[in-house]
């Protein structure tokens, strides 16, 4: 008796001009490593309290803190913003790599929590780290592809999301300060 066949015998165009473009850019940086090397910018803002105007290349993204910790609540805090990053990174990242590598993924989504002690950030106790002490994820992804193919994906995706390297090895940060007169 032979195996059923796929649910989708053909890739649909989104993912062929997906693994299209994932390649083209692969065979350029093949071609030429300093294409490869990108720099991304932000700036912000203080306006108020804790509010924090941020751009992003076009883009402008209100960061506060909740009104439980003195801010106005008028956006996600910064270490929010750390999760969200780290969860779409890892979406965004499986679809890749789904794609690429031939896996049916339907669809990926991400929860993340993550513990912080507000004693390190306040000063109150300087044995407590200002940051996150444990950050705990879940992937939920929906594909008809044998379980091995989707652990080797997991096992990919963890290799290579790059807000999930950040997060898990040190990274080299300066920080200078420039003083102006008011």
């Amino acid at each position: 008796m032979f195996p059923s066949p796929p649910k989708r015998i053909q890739e649909s165009p989104v993912d062929i001009e997906l693994k299209e473009t994932i390649g083209d850019i692969q065979e350029m940086y093949r071609e030429d490593a300093d294409k490869s090397r990108l720099v991304f910018k932000t700036s912000s803002q203080l306006e108020g309290r804790f509010r924090s105007d941020v751009k992003i290349r076009d883009h402008v993204l209100t960061i506060d803190e909740p009104t439980t910790i003195g801010g106005s609540d008028l956006g996600p805090s910064p270490v929010e913003v750390v999760l969200a990053a780290l969860g779409s990174c890892q979406e965004i990242t499986y679809r890749a790599y789904a794609t690429a590598l031939g896996i049916e993924l339907d669809t990926v989504s991400v929860t993340i929590e993550g513990d912080i002690d507000f004693r390190g950030f306040f000063g109150v106790d300087d044995s407590v780290r200002p940051g996150y002490d444990d950050i705990r994820a879940v992937v939920k992804i929906t594909s008809d592809a044998p379980a091995d193919q989707l652990e080797k994906l997991r096992e990919v995706v963890n290799a290579h999301c790059p807000v999930l390297d950040m997060l898990t090895n040190p990274v080299p940060v300066s920080l200078d300060l420039v003083i102006t007169e008011s």
